[in-house]
């Protein structure tokens, strides 16, 4: 499951795309103009942008160069009407991962989607790091200041998506969902004493947890300058 950001301003369309993403099991937010995409471009991380190129108040290629300034390198899939080689030789250069020409079957649309989320895969990082805490995958252990963290499997996996993404924000079902084999197994009460207990272990007294609460939505654990 892949978190998506769709922007396009067609809403019949962009209702049609959102509820096939939703079908494969991505998680998909959506708005209907270029500004309000790059604010949620600043806010979150995702794993993909599909953005429509003509919308209000910021054109998607306007958005694109704007996200690309900002050094990020999320696969960004490009839908427009527009047809011409310099159409799709201009969306390119401007930072699309790929171009998509609309009307479109929504079984390509899954193909480029996939083939970008694969591109994005590649770009493994076996060692995270946020602060003072360092997590290796491979060996399965996470330190504070160089201490050892003791962390159980449910803990480390939940510990080890969070830096993965930090500053984005994940719901407890999202959570669930990547982490417990079985959704009956779990509950966001559930999740709520888990992310205790990695507080527990990786904040530092007297200042604010490292995994901040966004009340009504869920957790994410902050990346300090």
């Amino acid at each position: 499951m892949a978190k998506i950001l769709l922007v396009d301003d067609n809403t019949d369309l962009a209702d049609n795309v959102r509820q096939w993403l939703i079908m494969e099991k991505h998680q998909v937010d959506y708005c209907s103009d270029g500004q309000a995409g790059l604010d949620y471009l600043r806010t979150y991380e995702y794993d993909l942008v599909i953005m429509d190129w003509a919308m209000p108040k910021m054109t998607g290629i306007e958005v694109l160069r704007q996200f690309r300034s900002l050094g990020k390198s999320t696969p960004v899939l490009m839908l427009t009407g527009r047809r011409t080689i310099d159409d799709k030789e201009e969306g390119l250069d401007s930072g699309a991962d790929d171009y998509l020409t609309k009307p479109f079957e929504m079984r390509e649309l899954s193909a480029r989607a996939r083939a970008l989320l694969r591109r994005g895969e590649t770009k493994t990082v076996n060692t995270l790091k946020v602060g003072n805490i360092v997590l290796d995958k491979d060996a399965r252990r996470a330190t504070r200041d160089g201490a050892e963290l003791k962390l159980m499997p449910k803990d480390f996996a939940i510990l080890e998506l969070l830096m993965s993404h930090p500053n984005r924000v994940f719901s407890a079902e999202t959570l669930i969902e990547r982490i417990w084999e079985s959704e009956t197994d779990a509950s966001p009460e559930v999740v709520r004493k888990h992310i205790n207990k990695i507080r527990a272990q990786i904040d530092t007294d007297g200042k604010p947890s490292l995994i901040r609460t966004v009340h009504g939505v869920g957790y994410a654990l902050d990346k300090l300058d």
